[in-house]
Formats: structure tokens, C-alpha cells, sequence
């Protein structure tokens, strides 16, 4: 099952010409999640490789302007297109619900389903394969980090053992592969230990959205494949950091080490840097950092595979409207 995560904006509050607002698709098979709306999101997505799905999913983080501005205009754009049936939801913390009573003049009648979810911090959305948790993050008492976490899955089938024992092809196989014990022709009874190796671990990613450094991001974090946390300031900002309730560089990489995760983006990045210097800055703590820009993605394999990979440009069309874009880091 293919899992990335698309960049569409990665800007903080004041976008620039290389750098959006805040907007993150995730993708896992055919499944399109996103985490917050910047302004422009919707076109974000039309100039990408991707195009603008029928999204029934999004999340938003919390309700600074530059993490839902853009979701207006997206509503409305499904409803222009035809769209009448496929529902949408939409999740966020508290005050979810009183954002849309203030939006809905802007709205008008909506054509398709449409529900507003808040949620707590600490509920889990069951999606069956995969789960998303929301966590309390520090940026105010109304927000929200996400994680997306795969469950345990069994070890690798084990062929020549099952040779071995007398398991026939077929649909014997398949339920020892799905936990079940099976009884052979002979009267043995096999089951999944003897044919199956040791559990291999389900993925995780987690989005912060915007915080200051906190504990709770690194107990969730811990050992995850991807994680994606603002660095709004380098280290000589660190007082105004603190005030706006940001993060450095440095505080989004020791986060990172404290909670071994295979690879950490940094994102919400301040006009007044590039990315290369947020990048030195983090790498100084957290040697596997990178500072994605529009239109990068990062692929997440099941970790047997490999380790989580920055793909440059891996979402932008063949031509782009933009002039050269400075390279990531």
C-alpha cells in the first residue's frame, strides 16, 4: 500500500512566491486526506500533478486564517463542478462548528453532504486499515496535531514451513496469513506461529501543525517514520517563538531525536528564511531533516523496505507558472 505525504504549502502566516500557505495531502492507496486549507489550496492542488480530487476527508489543525482560508473557495468549487453526492467531512478541535455558522453566508446551499466533526483530543478515528489521532498540541487551547497510525501486521508467510507441515494452496493459506488456525485433511491442526514469521510494524506519520515544543508531541511521535513539525523561527528567535507559541529549528529537531523518529520535515517557514539555514540549524541536533517546499512529497515505505524519502518536485505538472524555484533541503 503506497503511503506519501504531498506538500502544497508550507508557508507560515505570510505566503511568498515559492511558498504557500499551510496545506498537506496525504495520500495511502486511494485514499486522499487533508490537513489544513491554506488560502489557495484549492489551486495548489489544480497546478500540481495530482489535480483537485473529490476530497471526503479534511483536517484542520486550528483556526489561524492562514490554515483555513482557502477551505471556502474549495467548498464552493466541488459544488460548481456537479459534485451532489459524494458526502464530505470535515474534523477539527472545538470551535469547529462556530466556524462554520460564520462561514455558511459565504457558503450558500451546498449540493452534496456535508458534516463539521470537532474532535477531542486523544479520539481515534477507526478507518479499519489505518487509524488518525488527534493530540492536544501547544498553540492555544483549541488545537490539534494528527497522527496516522497503520496496526502491527503479521510476519512474512513462511512458504517452506507451510510446504513442510502439509498446508495445501489456496484458502488454507489465506487464514493462517489471517490469524486463524487450520485444521489439515490429516487432522493436525497448524497454526499461524508455526508458518508465520515475527509481526512486522504498520506505519506512522505525524503532522503538528502549529506548536511550541512539547512533551506530548514526542510521547506521540515516538518512533514514528515521518514527522512533519513547523519551525517557524531559527534558535537567535527563540524569545519570539516562544511568545507566538512557534517552534525553532532546533526545537522541532531535539523533538525529533527525543523521540527517534526515522525522518523529520520541516515546514511553516517564515518568509524571512530559505530552508537551508533551518535545515543546517536542525541537522545540528537531528542529522536526517529536510525542509520540503511546495509541490515536494515525501514516500513512507513500510519499513522493511526503507527509510522515508524526499522526492523533490514530485508533485509538480511538467510546466510550471512559476519562475525557477530554489532547491529544497
Amino acid at each position: 500500500m503506497d503511503l506519501d505525504v504531498v506538500f502544497l504549502g508550507t508557508a507560515a502566516s505570510m505566503p511568498t512566491a515559492q511558498r504557500s500557505p499551510a496545506a498537506l495531502l496525504v495520500r495511502r492507496g486511494g485514499e486522499r486526506l487533508l490537513f489544513d486549507c491554506g488560502e489557495g489550496t484549492q489551486r495548489q492542488l489544480q497546478r500540481s500533478a495530482i489535480g483537485l480530487p473529490d476530497l471526503q476527508d479534511i483536517f484542520l489543525t486550528h483556526f489561524h486564517a492562514d490554515h483555513f482560508l482557502g477551505l471556502p473557495g474549495m467548498l464552493k468549487t466541488f459544488a460548481l463542478r456537479g459534485r451532489d453526492e459524494t458526502p464530505l467531512t470535515v474534523y477539527g478541535p472545538h470551535g469547529l462548528r462556530e466556524l462554520f455558522t460564520h462561514l455558511r453566508p459565504f457558503l450558500g446551499r451546498l449540493p452534496y453532504p456535508l458534516t463539521v466533526v470537532e474532535l477531542e483530543p486523544g479520539e481515534r478515528l477507526d478507518r479499519g486499515e489505518y487509524a488518525v489521532e488527534g493530540f492536544a498540541v501547544a498553540h492555544g487551547p483549541d488545537a490539534l496535531g494528527y497522527a496516522l497510525v497503520e496496526p502491527e501486521r503479521p510476519g512474512r508467510f513462511d512458504v517452506t514451513a507451510a510446504d513442510a507441515l502439509g498446508v495445501p494452496d489456496g484458502p488454507a493459506r489465506g487464514r493462517l496469513q489471517a490469524g486463524e488456525d487450520v485444521t489439515l485433511d490429516s487432522g493436525r491442526t497448524v497454526t499461524p506461529a508455526e508458518v508465520l514469521g515475527e509481526p512486522r510494524p504498520g506505519r506512522k506519520l505525524v503532522l503538528t501543525g502549529d506548536t511550541a515544543p512539547s512533551p506530548l508531541v514526542v510521547q506521540v511521535a515516538h518512533e514514528a517514520d515521518l514527522l512533519v513539525h513547523e519551525a517557524s523561527f531559527l534558535a537567535e528567535e527563540a524569545e519570539r517563538a516562544r511568545e507566538t507559541l512557534h517552534s525553532t529549528a532546533a526545537d522541532a529537531a531535539e523533538i525529533a531525536r527525543l523521540a527517534h523518529v526515522r525522518l523529520l520535515a520541516l515546514t511553516h517557514v517564515s518568509p524571512r528564511y530559505f530552508g537551508p539555514e533551518l535545515a543546517d540549524e536542525a541537522r545540528a541536533v537531528f542529522a536526517d531533516t529536510v525542509v520540503p517546499r511546495d509541490f515536494d512529497l515525501i514516500e513512507v515505505p513500510f519499513p522493511e523496505r526503507g527509510a522515508p524519502q524526499l522526492v523533490k518536485s514530485g508533485a509538480r505538472p511538467p510546466r510550471s507558472e512559476e519562475g525557477p524555484m530554489i532547491e529544497s533541503s
